[in-house]
């Protein structure tokens, strides 16, 4: 093991104890196999522990199977705060507010869409924005994007794109309460109102998937979930709140700073500058991010709408062609949620830094169609490994039902860039059956299934650790990238 300060609870379970670091108020834990745990940079555990020391912070610090180092949470960071006494950290969010996953299902076969694949993604990485700056797909009005702040996805359907099944098919039915665009910048206003329904770069992505024979492992549960069976077709979009999100986060971050002394909390860790809750400032920032989590939802719903207007054009109106929504899932938010507390129903602030929330069978917080299964889980892998579709489960109470989001990297972006060669990646990959557009040779090298741990394992992790029940693989054919 990598930290002594590490105590292994049992094979997927690993605890630093509240004593390991002084100001340390609960615990850290890691859920992960001992692989994944020995292969996590030491900064992960520095980040988690440090974590444990936020003001108002409920039971423990939580790292999930995919975690790795980022600002100031770790990648897969999780902290229940007590919005009573506690703080809110942009840290803890992240810069692209609302990263998240939406997965659309269709009535397409692999035997249907394989012979016109470049066709498709062609037709894909001409009508969907992507790179860096990228417009996107409409631009708006100030008074237009203050109303598409507070919308989010309702804003998207009443403006005719897409159905009521979006809605519901979102958590938060798309649109998260609370939002202010009086606490956003003039700046994140100009950054975002450009670029509503585009990728952007990095890790976001928009892929075609097929559940391959012996990948459908609950197969009433694919069904309800929109995969109908063996060689169905499937959509994944992977993007967050663009520019817009990471300029709110830059904004509070730099006013956060220079406050802490009168906020009486000085972190371990400047990138953890925060605001109690309640506080001005705090409910200022909540404000601002629940408009980047809604502009992020719409961005995604804008990208599913074009995407159903592709596919129709290529496979014709008149065939009863289905493109729908199946779920979509945040990866950086702190929202306020009930959970239990010692017995106890208590609202809480769920900070969930590139972890997914993963609420059991039964949830009031989930479609009703989707109750008896559990809320759609949807784990991106790398473009060249695959992606799963898993479920909440009761088991998940513990991490506050959060569990992972993705694979997670085990190398940073530059040490991709330097191991792996852009064009050369696309050759191999198209070698193996999966068709690739970018905008930037050097953010596919990024991007490399090298770069990342085994999602295989990472979900098997998770499924070990019970937080989340595997339903399904999908595995990638074409793929468009910023």
């Amino acid at each position: 093991m990598k930290s002594n300060l590490i105590r292994k609870i049992d094979d997927y379970i690993y605890e630093i104890p509240s004593d390991a670091k002084k100001g340390m108020n609960v615990p850290a834990r890691i859920y992960a196999s001992e692989s994944l745990v020995n292969d996590m940079d030491e900064a992960v555990f520095t980040q988690i522990t440090n974590v444990a020391t936020l003001p108002g912070i409920i039971g423990e610090a939580a790292c999930m199977p995919d975690g790795h180092s980022g600002y100031g949470f770790p990648i897969g960071g999780v902290a229940a705060i007590d919005p009573d006494n506690g703080i809110i950290s942009p840290g803890g969010i992240g810069f692209d507010i609302n990263c998240g996953v939406r997965l659309l299902s269709t009535n397409l076969t692999y035997d249907e869409v394989h012979p016109r694949m470049k066709e498709i993604v062609d037709a894909f990485f001409r009508g969907i924005p992507s790179g860096v700056g990228s417009d996107g797909i409409i631009s708006l009005s100030s008074g237009k994007f203050d109303d598409a702040m507070m919308g989010g996805v309702e804003w998207g359907v009443k403006n005719g794109f897409g159905d009521k099944n979006d809605i519901e098919c979102c958590e938060e039915n798309g649109k998260i309460a609370g939002a202010d665009p009086e606490c956003v910048s003039k700046k994140a206003r100009e950054r975002g109102a450009h670029q509503v329904g585009s990728l952007g770069s990095g890790n976001h992505y928009l892929e075609i998937q097929v559940a391959r024979k012996g990948n459908i492992f609950d197969r009433d549960t694919a069904k309800l979930f929109g995969i109908e069976g063996d060689n169905s077709i499937a959509i994944m979009i992977h993007t967050g709140s663009r520019g817009f999100g990471h300029q709110v986060a830059t904004d509070y971050l730099h006013s956060f700073s220079p406050l802490q002394t009168k906020f009486g909390y000085i972190p371990p860790d400047r990138e953890l500058a925060c605001a109690p809750f309640h506080s001005d400032e705090g409910q200022r920032y909540f404000k601002a991010m629940n408009c980047a989590i809604n502009i992020a939802f719409l961005n995604r719903q804008l990208i599913k709408s074009r995407v159903s207007e592709i596919l129709h054009d290529i496979f014709g109106k008149k065939n009863g062609l289905r493109v729908e929504t199946v779920y979509d899932v945040c990866h950086n938010t702190a929202k306020l949620e009930k959970h239990k507390v010692n017995g106890k129903l208590k609202e809480l602030l769920i900070h969930r830094k590139g972890a997914t929330r993963a609420f059991p069978p039964g949830s009031q917080d989930i479609p009703e169609k989707y109750r008896s299964a559990g809320q759609p889980v949807l784990i991106g892998g790398s473009m060249e490994s695959g992606s799963y579709i898993m479920c909440g489960t009761e088991s998940a109470e513990k991490t506050f039902f959060t569990t992972v989001h993705g694979s997670g990297r085990v190398m940073s972006r530059h040490q991709a860039k330097s191991r792996f060669n852009g064009r050369e990646l696309q050759k191999s990959m198209e070698s193996r059956g999966i068709y690739i557009r970018t905008a930037s040779y050097s953010g596919l090298a990024e991007e490399a299934g090298g770069a990342y741990k085994d999602v295989d394992e990472v979900v098997a992790s998770a499924e070990k650790c019970g937080l989340g029940r595997v339903v399904a693989k999908l595995t990638p054919l074409g793929n468009i990238k910023g």
